[in-house]
């Protein structure tokens, strides 16, 4: 018996340049870099994961440096936005914060029962901080995640993981029944935005159960840096995915086979409206294992890679953390 997903695992973008990522991903929103690795699928290019201490799901967004790409363009049938949950009273020092790095601050607008902050990556990745009350139990922004505290933002202000997603769908309808299969229900409908929510989310865990689709005119999209890839729920287990498989074959769904992601299993389906899903199996994080050896300072490489470790690193750039110290690779 399948259950509802509790919510988000993780959110996945592409960039241009893996050393400009770093820079603001860690540098400037302070979140951590967990590990760095590569594209399973293209082992020549760089995976990063960023997130809390541990990669926690539903704190981790991850990019594909891809810096030989022409630029994205944002549209249908694409991850339109991710968000990020910040205290109540933080919103102030990030639009300084922001305004002082040369980026761009929209806001602060009021939606639903939220106060939001708009802004781009350096490659136009559009991101969100969403502010509420986090340490009251019954708010939907009480994440139980405890933030990065090493990094250059004060833990008062830090971001305590991941709010949500907006999906721009070529089928609107299509897409609202895929996320009711996977256990969202529908929640608020505020301006062109309806608002769906995880109901699997489990006790006083309620990190990253928000997903809106917005309803409304848009340009077809190009996959490209500055875009976002694809947005991925959690599962409890390698067996859900098996059966998650065969009930969206069954529906004559594009879906993949069940896929070893080393840190987790997963599987991709592209429901109807054209937004790629992952559905990925639940772990304790990425780095709680200390096989990246917890800092993102190293390349890590699953042992199917390791012997071509040497050609691997002679293609990949070298890469400088934030604070200037050079990563050991």
């Amino acid at each position: 018996m399948l259950t509802d997903t509790p919510g988000l695992h993780h959110v996945t973008g592409i960039v241009g340049d893996a050393q400009e990522a770093i820079d603001f991903y860690a540098g400037v929103l302070g979140l951590r870099l967990v590990t760095q690795t590569v594209n399973y699928e293209d082992i020549l290019q760089h995976h990063l994961y960023f997130g809390d201490a541990a990669g926690t799901p539903g704190t981790v967004l991850t990019q594909f440096p891809d810096p030989h790409a022409d630029p994205g363009r944002r549209g249908k049938p694409q991850v339109a936005s991710v968000s990020f949950v910040v205290p109540d009273d933080a919103l102030e020092f990030w639009q300084t914060r922001l305004e002082d790095h040369d980026i761009t601050v929209e806001g602060p607008s009021e939606r639903f029962d939220e106060r939001v902050l708009q802004f781009e990556d350096p490659v136009g990745t559009a991101l969100e901080f969403v502010a509420g009350p986090i340490s009251d139990p019954d708010s939907d922004l009480d994440t139980g995640i405890e933030p990065w505290t090493a990094g250059p933002v004060p833990e008062a202000s830090a971001v305590r993981g991941l709010h949500g997603v907006s999906l721009l769908s070529v089928n609107p309808y299509s897409t609202a029944s895929t996320l009711e299969t996977l256990g969202f229900d529908h929640e608020a409908e505020y301006e062109n935005r309806i608002r769906y929510r995880a109901s699997g989310a489990r006790g006083s865990d309620s990190r990253a159960t928000a997903i809106d689709i917005l309803d409304r005119e848009a340009p077809f999209g190009r996959e490209g840096p500055g875009t976002l890839h694809h947005v991925a729920v959690r599962v409890d287990s390698e067996d859900d995915l098996y059966e998650w498989h065969d009930l969206f074959d069954d529906r004559d769904y594009d879906v993949s086979r069940v896929k070893d992601r080393h840190f987790f299993h997963s599987l991709y389906v592209r429901e109807p409206g054209g937004v790629l899903f992952e559905l990925a199996t639940e772990t304790d994080g990425v780095a709680a294992s200390g096989e990246t050896g917890g800092t993102g300072q190293s390349l890590y490489l699953p042992d199917r890679f390791e012997a071509d470790r040497d050609l691997i690193e002679s293609q990949l750039p070298e890469l400088t953390a934030r604070d200037g110290a050079d990563l050991d690779r």
